[in-house]
């Protein structure tokens, strides 16, 4: 006869109760969102996109640092969040 497993093991059943699925999360899976949220999400997300972009660029030039490292740093930044924005699964 097998021992039982330890109280913290993993090897419960997924559909014990209590149990978390790993998969889900905190939250349960909530399907497709809407074509119309789903644009008004991206939207507002890219404006915030922006938004950094503004004002990492305005503290820059407040300080005197050169032009073009000012919009280097800026397009950089806004590629690298536009990148994690629009990669996203759940926007």
């Amino acid at each position: 006869m097998a021992a039982d497993p330890p109280a913290g093991s993993e090897t419960a059943a997924p559909d014990e109760p209590g149990r978390r699925s790993r998969e889900h999360g905190m939250l349960p899976e909530r399907g497709t969102r809407p074509a119309l949220e789903s644009a008004l999400v991206r939207s507002v997300a890219t404006a915030g996109v922006v938004g950094i972009g503004v004002v990492l660029g305005a503290i820059l030039v407040s300080q005197d640092v050169a032009g073009w490292i000012t919009g280097l740093v800026v397009a950089l930044v806004s590629v690298i969040l536009s990148a994690i924005l629009w990669s996203s699964r759940r926007l």
